[in-house]
């Protein structure tokens, strides 16, 4: 069965590169994890910096086993911080067949290390190999024994915690949790330059010992500890560590096959909204009575519940909005020798906001899947459609934008960031509700709908996804640039007129750029409106 499953995955993959729009971006996307992977590979060989044997073979230890468990923790919080955990061959496929839970956990679990994350993990691992071969034989022959047993262990842990979340995460409180809790893990990323900058000295100078014993009894350490015991000639402790690699690997395929049981037996829960919610929805009073009767407004109010209500939606708008602010605010608190840095950046908060919020939800149609196509078969209901959808995230992007922009210069002391803001969040709320649209018809994918794993990835490779950040942060520049210039200029010349001029250039700006790249969107749709409904239709 695992060979029917890995032809099956190679078929999936080999379908989802086709075109060279989805080819590049996965090369592009392999060669850079591969040269992390390499380098990786070559601090692991290398090991510690020269001086007493015993003393570098300990060092070269310890930053083995702080290397694997940052490989660790990437693998168990990079789905939670990204929603996209493999799915390729997701169990549901398999429920009417007479396989047993645990025979499918273990073909998918080894059809796993097919694909480029286990691959450049496996590049990684191996600096290991190159390691114990310096050491000795004994040495080599033990890191080709747990290189694998490494593998296999983030491979399953990744699996059972993803697994356990999903499982967790499926009532529509429990999907609310995991947005919350995607955003807090994001927010781990600034502490950790801090970490990385402490950590290695502690490291190389052995400044301390229990850091370190830390670091060697995770499971993640067990490995390299098991090489340099090799190297000791300490065989009770080889012997322990493979034992202990082993038999965890074992108990987390154990627990992935009862998580799967529980998967793929319990019906997925209603998300649909309350008696309450559609009494309300369907009153039509209150702020909705603003809404105009037209196909526009029409249009806005759906997408404005829709965000509201569709976990999917929300795990890609919420985490936008709450690490815009709280990003800039890690570095006032973190940097006690240069919080003034952190608190002018602080000022700043709302770029970030419009920043983030525009790329994480640059996949508009890609929630709609085929039901785009009661867009497509509709006389002239491209630009309404697109218009509004422009509207509904402005709804949810710009009131926190604008206050933010208003209290935060004030708040930090930075009063002189007014001139900035003022004019930039109008026209990168403007560019960015019309460069949203631009990248949901130019490069959509599709997204799953979540029945039973919440951090299920879709059919588009994770460097795709970058790319496509890094084509939205240079149309968001473009769209910042003539408000940059002016303020600059009216600093240079000190001229506070030049500086404020900048503000209304900013909402001339965002007016058009918001028309221009939305009626772009417009005839892409229209043109191409087949086109995109394939390609964001799930596979």
């Amino acid at each position: 069965m695992v060979g029917v499953l890995i032809r099956m995955r190679l078929r999936v993959l080999r379908h989802g590169l086709r075109g060279s729009a989805r080819a590049a971006p996965f090369l592009v996307g392999s060669v850079f994890g591969l040269v992390g992977g390499l380098f990786t590979a070559v601090v692991l060989a290398v090991g510690g910096p020269g001086g007493a044997a015993g003393e570098s073979l300990a060092i070269g230890t310890d930053v083995a086993a702080a290397l694997l468990a940052a490989w660790t923790l990437g693998w168990v919080v990079g789905p939670v911080l990204l929603s996209g955990s493999d799915e390729t061959l997701q169990p549901e496929h398999f429920r009417l067949l007479p396989i047993g839970p645990r025979r499918l956990a273990g073909g998918l679990l080894v059809s796993a290390v097919v694909g480029v994350p286990p691959l450049v993990s496996l590049v990684a691992f191996a600096g290991l190999v190159v390691r114990g071969a310096t050491l000795g034989v004994g040495p080599l022959v033990v890191a080709l024994v747990v290189v694998p047993l490494q593998l296999a262990l983030v491979l399953a842990l990744s699996r059972v915690v993803v697994g356990a979340l999903g499982a967790v995460l499926r009532s529509r409180r429990g999907r609310d949790l995991g947005v919350l809790l995607a955003a807090g893990t994001a927010l781990l990323i600034v502490p950790a330059q801090y970490a990385v900058k402490a950590i290695a000295p502690i490291l190389v100078e052995r400044r301390s010992p229990g850091f370190v014993a830390v670091l060697r009894a995770l499971p993640s350490g067990w490995a390299p500890v098991a090489v340099e015991a090799a190297a000791r000639a300490d065989w009770w402790r080889v012997v322990g560590a493979v034992g202990g690699l082993a038999a965890l690997v074992a108990v987390l395929a154990w627990a992935w096959s009862a998580l799967l049981v529980r998967r793929m037996t319990t019906p997925p829960s209603a998300t649909g909204p309350t008696r309450a919610g559609r009494k309300g929805a369907a009153a039509g009073g209150g702020l909705w009575a603003l809404v105009p009767a037209t196909p526009v407004g029409a249009v806005a109010a759906k997408e404005v519940r829709t965000w509201w209500r569709d976990a999917r939606r929300r795990s890609v708008l919420v985490p936008g909005l709450v690490l815009g602010l709280a990003l800039p605010a890690l570095p006032a608190v973190l940097e006690d020798d240069r919080g003034h840095l952190g608190v002018g950046v602080l000022a700043y908060a709302p770029l970030f906001v419009i920043f983030i919020s525009t790329m994480n939800t640059g996949n508009l149609y890609g929630f709609d899947g085929t039901a785009l196509w009661h867009t497509l078969v509709q006389p002239a209901a491209a630009g309404a459609d697109v218009r509004g959808r422009q509207l509904a995230w402005l709804v949810y992007v710009a009131p926190v934008a604008v206050v933010a922009a208003f209290a935060l210069p004030a708040l930090s002391g930075q009063t002189g960031a007014y001139p900035w803001l003022l004019s930039l969040v109008p026209a990168l709320l403007g560019g960015g509700s019309g460069v949203l649209a631009v990248m949901s018809v130019f490069a959509a994918y599709p997204v799953p709908v979540q029945r039973s794993n919440p951090f299920a990835a879709g059919g588009m490779p994770g460097c795709s996804k970058a790319l496509l950040q890094v084509a939205i942060s240079l149309l968001m520049l473009v769209v910042a640039l003539p408000e940059v210039a002016l303020v600059a200029a009216g600093s240079v010349v000190d001229s506070a007129a030049l500086r404020w001029l900048a503000t209304p250039v900013g909402v001339g700006v965002g007016l058009l750029s918001a028309w221009a790249f939305g009626r772009i969107a417009v005839r892409r749709l229209e043109e191409r409106g087949p086109e995109l409904l394939a390609a964001v239709r799930p596979r």
